[in-house]
């Protein structure tokens, strides 16, 4: 069997040609990755230090840190989870791997939304199973809805299921999840719950897809909320009859995430006030946003009710989005995603913001933008 090939992810590329003007001297303004940059709390950091001191570290899954994620279960949701469910893994992109590999065989229908994330459509060709992808937009509120679920011929296998999601921030409602739960029991399709963004809502707390999915693998990651991208920890939460299946994978494929990181997010998960203060920077610099969009002539986005990210639809301006945010780049300093990485029919017209960086660095961006938006609406810029 050949290897399948799979699309480039754009972002990565925009993101090298950022940092190489960075060398050149130039001012660049991060806002192509979803990556808080704020850092691990300092308390997180500090035990990181002492752990350095006093631990010549190795392989190790930590006992406690489970525990404390399996409280973080009946705390945020009310949901019972048993500590033994939950395998640590060196951030969300492992998890999804062992989610897919140990659950799923080549061949496999595995459905998502489009636009979705990235690497759900890659890493499922890449293990050479089938991506079906589901037409999301402003009608479905850029989410997956059951009746498109249930619609489906055949079922597929699995479902990936984001909320909020990842590039539009969208979230799905809990009667809906409840739905899609109750397709997806009638008719044996196994849920895969991407849960990274769960912590970063506007519009109120988002339920677990445990809550109507039992039986539903859930990914979760320190990336995003408890702003520790780098130090590469997170989770899969399995049922309980796959537990040892999925240790199996985890233990040949991946072994166990850094000991370090694992100290260091024991301790992240109790600074509260750290981590909800990253919220209200990101609430401001959304509103910040939603409030210079229409001047830049982005007027059609998805409703980002959570994650950090605006989804822009620039089909007014373009139809090739790569070398539009490469352009911006280039002319502005400001590093955006192009709309093709997350969705390979519509994201051509599209573009992603990503607005976890710092509140001046929103207002130097727009300050840059707003000329340059400008200037293609009247036509006196091409790309």
């Amino acid at each position: 069997m050949s290897s399948p090939a799979i699309e480039p992810f754009r972002a990565i590329v925009i993101s090298r040609l950022a940092h190489a003007l960075k060398a050149e001297g130039r001012s660049v303004i991060h806002m192509e990755f979803g990556q808080p940059s704020t850092g691990a709390p300092p308390r997180a950091l500090a035990a990181a230090h002492r752990v350095l001191d006093a631990d010549a570290m190795g392989y190790w899954e930590s006992a406690p840190l489970k525990a404390r994620i399996a409280r973080l279960y009946e705390d945020r949701y009310g949901v019972a989870v048993a500590p033994e469910r939950l395998l640590l893994t060196c951030g969300a992109s492992p998890a999804l791997v062992l989610a897919l590999s140990s659950a799923f065989r080549p061949g496999d229908r595995i459905a998502m939304a489009r636009p979705g994330y990235v690497a759900y459509r890659n890493v499922v060709k890449g293990l050479h199973m089938e991506a079906v992808e589901i037409a999301c937009g402003p009608a479905e509120h850029y989410q997956l809805t059951a009746a498109a679920i249930a619609a489906l011929e055949p079922a597929p296998a699995g479902l990936i299921v984001a909320s909020p999601a990842n590039p539009t921030g969208s979230v799905i409602a809990a009667d809906e999840l409840a739905r899609i739960a109750e397709v997806c029991r009638d008719r044996g399709i196994r849920i895969i719950a991407d849960e990274i963004y769960h912590g970063l809502s506007y519009v109120g707390p988002q339920p677990t897809m445990l809550a109507f999915a039992p039986e539903a693998m859930v990914i979760n990651s320190f990336s995003k909320y408890w702003s520790m991208a780098g130090w590469r920890l997170g989770w899969l939460l399995v049922p309980e009859d796959h537990i040892e299946t999925a240790k199996a994978y985890i233990g040949n494929l991946f072994l166990t995430p850094p000991s370090l990181s694992q100290h260091a997010g024991l301790v992240a998960m109790d600074e509260h006030a750290v981590l909800e203060g990253h919220l209200q920077v990101y609430r401001r610099n959304r509103a910040l946003m939603l409030d210079a969009l229409p001047g830049l002539g982005l007027k059609t986005i998805a409703p980002p009710d959570g994650a950090f990210y605006i989804w822009a639809d620039i089909g007014h301006l373009t139809d090739d989005s790569v070398s539009f945010c490469e352009q911006l780049l280039r002319d502005t300093g400001v590093a955006t995603a192009p709309g093709v990485d997350f969705d390979p029919v519509e994201g051509r017209t599209h573009m992603r913001f990503s607005f976890a960086v710092s509140t001046p660095e929103i207002e130097d961006a727009l300050t840059r933008m707003r000329p340059w938006f400008s200037a293609r609406l009247s036509g006196k810029l091409t790309a």
